[in-house]
């Protein structure tokens, strides 16, 4: 922005009076001074130029005993709009007036001004979308880096319009300091979103090149971290194309985040004593006693097969450590059972955190890779060990109750009838379906177990040796 706004200006000051103070500082300006009753606006050639400008002059000097203020000027599209409002009744709550005033636009402060009257009074401030936004610029935390990223908060629209505007001034910071280097848009991406953006077989992200005209490369898997779970997104391209393309891929990203928020609140209501900020992301741990459990890939006649050691991926198997170290839990990739076979297991032991820590990544990590459509669910079948003195109350009378199980999770719950228990007496329930479908499913089983062993302690105390009464 290089037009400048000149306020507490003088009636008798002129615009030669204006032009010689800014001659007078060597402020250089790039149009005729348009000078009003009372304030004057004056463009310049480029934004450092205001911004000397606006230190310079603005508060420290003075024409015709009045000195001035300078600052950038404002459209009135963007202009904040202030009002009053009065005779609110005491008993009304703020939330209530909160919400009243946000169906009329952004509120950028709400603020009591105390009287003597019983009814109250508080000063309002509008804004506009764009002008509505807050700007971190991360310079501490990157110390040193010849990069630094910039947080913008907004609207999309907002966000859209503060990166178009950051992006002509690196532009012009470029043309002034002779860069002679393509000056690409880099945008900092989750790895949980970044699959989706992709697309199967990177259809996604290559229509987005063709509708905007523009280059766009993702950074490696193999630069992630557990401290740093973000991606690069390089966009090159003409600005206008960037800007587009940022529109583009942002609204991408936001719909993945919308579902996955959405897939959330459905199902964690649903698990007691579930913690969403213990994964990551989305999914967290829940409280609650399970045993090691086997995560595999979908059941034979699948559509899409689970890849085979696909989660062992990049540099032999660092993604399987890095997890294992996130989640505190011990993982293993089971052998294959054939030459040919398509699917692996995956191995999972430690606590119920832990459990879920890791099975949520293992989802997540084949929704990343792309082995799953952009609006398809990542359904697994997970294998958990119960004794199987249990196994016929998790079937229940009639398969009763694993009928109410499969109904309540919306998982499939398979107990084969059938099945030798190993050397501990233990058979394998198999459970498939979504992610927070099979941890629910997971967990109501080992509630089951739990009944079932607390019945069975006064059994054992009642064979115990019998105790002497007193005659």
């Amino acid at each position: 922005m290089n037009k400048l706004y000149i306020g507490n200006v003088s009636e008798q000051a002129s615009a030669l009076d204006l032009e010689s103070i800014f001659e007078q500082w060597k402020i250089p300006f790039s149009a005729p001074f348009l000078v009003k009753s009372g304030y004057a606006f004056v463009d310049c050639p480029d934004e450092k130029v205001a911004m000397r400008a606006i230190d310079t002059l603005s508060g420290k000097v003075e024409l015709h005993g009045k000195v001035l203020e300078v600052e950038h000027s404002v459209p009135k599209r963007q202009r904040s709009c202030k009002l009053q409002i009065r005779n609110i009744p005491p008993h009304m709550q703020w939330e209530v007036l909160d919400g009243l005033l946000a169906q009329y636009g952004t509120v950028e402060s709400c603020e009591q001004v105390n009287t003597d009257t019983e009814t109250a009074v508080v000063n309002v401030r509008y804004s506009t979308k764009d002008q509505a936004r807050e700007i971190d610029i991360h310079r501490k935390e990157n110390a040193g880096a010849a990069e630094k990223p910039i947080t913008v908060h907004s609207t999309p629209e907002g966000c859209s319009s503060a990166c178009q505007n950051i992006m002509e001034i690196m532009q012009k910071e470029a043309i002034d300091t002779k860069i002679t280097e393509e000056i690409p848009l880099k945008i900092l991406a989750h790895n949980n979103f970044v699959g989706r953006l992709i697309g199967k077989e990177g259809r996604n992200l290559k229509k987005i090149e063709q509708d905007t005209d523009t280059k766009i490369t993702i950074s490696p898997l193999q630069d992630l971290t557990l401290y740093n779970p973000e991606r690069t997104i390089t966009v090159k391209g003409t600005l206008e194309a960037c800007g587009k393309a940022e529109e583009e891929i942002m609204k991408k990203i936001r719909e993945s985040y919308e579902n996955d928020v959405a897939a959330m609140h459905l199902q964690s209501n649903l698990i007691p004593g579930l913690n969403l900020n213990a994964l990551g992301i989305f999914p967290g741990a829940a409280s609650g006693g399970m045993s090691p459990s086997v995560v595999s890939g979908p059941p034979a006649g699948n559509t899409q097969p689970f890849p085979q050691a696909q989660v062992e991926s990049e540099t032999q198997g660092q993604h399987i450590k890095q997890l294992s170290r996130f989640a505190g839990a011990s993982i293993k990739i089971a052998p294959a059972d054939e030459i040919d076979t398509k699917q692996r297991m995956v191995i999972i032991t430690g606590p119920p955190e832990a459990q879920f820590k890791a099975q949520g990544r293992i989802f997540g990590k084949l929704k990343e890779e792309n082995f799953f459509g952009p609006k398809e669910e990542v359904k697994l079948e997970a294998h958990i060990k119960v004794p199987s003195f249990a196994a016929g109350r998790v079937i229940g009378k009639g398969g009763k109750t694993v009928n109410e199980l499969q109904n309540l999770t919306s998982a499939e719950v398979v107990v084969p009838r059938d099945q030798t228990p190993d050397e501990n007496d233990q058979v394998v329930v198999k459970i498939t379906g979504h992610f927070y479908a099979s941890q629910l499913a997971q967990r109501k089983i080992q509630e089951i177990i739990s009944q079932v062993r607390r019945q069975q302690q006064p059994k054992a105390s009642a064979t115990g040796p019998p105790v002497a009464r007193r005659k």
